[in-house]
């Protein structure tokens, strides 16, 4: 049985940080949040669809509740709104304390002093755009997937290029702050997330249909790897010490997937490191923190780890259907 928090006379939940372990947040899309401290998910925002939960630069954690709000999360648990859009946001990043906000009709957001979203225009003109197309595939004769959107958002280490993937559209990349967009890898790589490392300003990595995708001159140019994944479909990707994490599956509806590793630095092995998991680990369900690491997979088992995959555990609680996961 999962537990709902209780709720002190202040509001907040109680604190977690006398406790040594890791505190592990999952996001559901039809349940809140579930903090996992040990072994017992602990409910907040209970009934409230949430995603893209994430670190902000001021150390604090955001989160897109309800489709539209980007709130944040008190380290108690008690959460508050940031900023509403009229447009449904799908994800966001902080890049040096500036918060950029993409959304599921492919636009890209500024929140600006005011606290209020502003179009960056610039995304709009990126060049190829009128080829970018929304993801689909064929369930029990029904064509299903989500419309066309931005996925992910990352930015380099030193903070000067930033990166958009775009689903189905590539990962556009801007060197001049969002002024301007260029494409750089093809469409039809289907990339699912895109992720910076967080050192090293020159490392980029996509998970993509195509398999696990790596740029080492900051997304100017890419290479695509499949040896070594039992399938090519990719849909997260992380680092982790001097590895790379990322998950396949046959695709998006796969009864099961796993995650592999991959050394950091010059050619190497995909090599698997979880058992089968149960269906795939999609876009924000791999999260890493120093050697601790955190999967949740589309069937609501949450996967830890505390030496960057080596060896895992199972949380005998399952979730409802995850939308993202954060190691805090």
């Amino acid at each position: 049985m999962i537990r709902k928090a209780t709720v002190s006379s202040s509001g907040s939940l109680p604190s977690l940080s006398s406790v040594t372990h890791p505190t592990i947040l999952v996001s559901s899309w039809t349940g809140g949040v579930f903090a996992t401290t040990g072994s017992h998910p602990v409910q907040e925002l209970a009934g409230q669809p949430v995603r893209a939960l994430g670190r902000a630069g001021d150390g604090g954690v955001l989160a897109i509740v309800d489709g539209h709000s980007l709130c944040r999360r008190a380290p108690g648990g008690k959460w508050s709104t940031v900023a509403v859009s009229d447009h449904e946001l799908s994800c966001w990043m902080d890049v040096r304390g500036q918060i950029y906000a993409g959304t599921e009709d492919a636009s890209l957001l500024l929140l600006n002093p005011a606290g209020e979203f502003i179009h960056m225009d610039a995304f709009r003109q990126t060049q190829g755009r009128e080829t970018w197309y929304a993801g689909s595939a064929i369930v029990n004769g029904v064509r299903m997937g989500p419309p066309l959107g931005i996925r992910s958002l990352a930015a380099s280490a030193d903070g000067r290029v930033l990166f958009a993937n775009v689903h189905v559209g590539g990962i556009p990349r801007s060197t001049n702050g969002g002024r301007s967009w260029q494409p750089t890898i093809a469409i039809h790589t289907d990339v699912h997330e895109v992720r910076a490392h967080p050192e090293d300003p020159d490392m980029v990595v996509a998970a993509c249909a195509a398999g696990l995708c790596i740029s080492d001159d900051a997304g100017a140019t890419w290479v695509v790897e499949q040896d070594g994944l039992h399938a090519p479909y990719c849909s997260a990707v992380a680092f982790t010490g001097d590895h790379i994490l990322v998950s396949a599956a046959t695709d998006h509806f796969a009864a099961s997937g796993r995650v592999y590793r991959r050394p950091l630095n010059g050619p190497g092995t995909i090599t698997p490191i979880t058992e089968w998991t149960g269906g795939i680990v999609d876009t924000h369900c791999l999260a890493t923190d120093g050697p601790h690491v955190a999967i949740v997979d589309a069937g609501g088992t949450l996967h830890q780890s505390a030496d960057s995959g080596l060896t895992w555990t199972k949380n005998p609680h399952l979730l409802p259907p995850p939308g993202s996961v954060l190691i805090c």
